[in-house]
């Protein structure tokens, strides 16, 4: 039975609703069209992109255009799920007029449905600048893998009081600028329930524990691509590497050896008929 188009107002019914999200992150068309198929509710063309498909240490060196470039194989994929696009470092904190003109490229040039900007309190002008040009906004607090530098690394937040109380303080300032949900990334599990609990917009969680209104993971986690350091949080639902790895070093192996490609794979000259004239003619 053919879905129905997510959106976001459908989305945060959710919430009230008590029906869990699940988003998944995609970089490309095949596996856009994959994750619509499999049912997911909102797909997220995160900055992780820097890391798992373009090789960087961090999400920092990613560009808007990079990001647009993915961002658009992506809205050309999907069917039904609800599509929202990072905003990649330094294209929303120096001004909410730069953070607008941004979001509105991954919007009108990109496809997407939505946008997703890290910070909390530091960057409510900025969501209240999107939101106010009728761009729905998506809020990421936490662990917030744009500002690696300050933190140290990627540690746990919130575990200390002061730490705890800003996070909760981070999220009430967002949905009070006007985003539809907000992800929360590497925080105590019993924080993530208080600040759902306190939130009338759905949280999603990422290392967040169970009782967020939803949850999200990178699609190259889950399906044992990276090579990198994989957290705890993350459930491994395929692996794989060793599956690719095996049919690209076999197929390396026959065209070497020369059992690739057989004489029953390579078109006859000698027979002018239409299979052999036109590829797509079929047998």
């Amino acid at each position: 039975m053919e879905r129905k188009r997510r959106t976001v107002p459908g989305v945060m019914r959710m919430k009230r609703k008590g029906s869990k999200i699940a988003m998944l992150t995609a970089y490309d068309y095949p596996t856009a069209r994959l994750a619509d198929e499999a049912g997911v509710d909102i797909i997220l063309v995160g900055d992780t992109l820097a890391m798992v498909v373009l090789g960087y240490e961090t999400t920092l060196p990613v560009t808007m255009d990079e990001m647009l470039c993915h961002v658009r194989a992506v809205s050309r994929a999907r069917a039904s799920a609800l599509v929202v696009a990072d905003m990649p470092f330094m294209s929303f904190q120096v001004s909410p007029s730069e953070a607008v003109k941004n979001a509105g490229r991954m919007i009108k040039e990109g496809g997407a449905d939505a946008v997703k900007l890290e910070g909390g309190r530091c960057v409510a002008s900025a969501v209240a600048a999107i939101t106010n040009a009728k761009i729905p906004v998506m809020g990421h607090i936490g662990l917030t893998p744009q500002a690696i530098r300050r933190f140290g690394g990627y540690r746990v937040q919130g575990r200390s009081e002061e730490g705890r109380l800003g996070i909760v303080d981070d999220a009430a300032a967002l949905e009070e600028a006007g985003c539809f949900s907000i992800v929360l990334e590497g925080i105590p599990w019993n924080l993530a329930e208080e600040i759902t609990g306190k939130v009338g917009i759905p949280t999603i969680g990422i290392g967040a524990g169970p009782h967020c209104d939803g949850q999200v993971l990178v699609n190259h986690d889950i399906l044992g691509l990276y090579e990198g350091h994989v957290p705890k949080f993350v459930r491994k639902y395929a692996d794989l590497r060793p599956t690719i790895l095996k049919a690209f070093s076999d197929y390396v192996h026959d065209v070497k050896s020369g059992e690739f490609p057989t004489i029953e794979e390579s078109y006859d000259n000698a027979k002018d008929s239409k299979k052999d004239r036109d590829p797509e003619a079929g047998d």
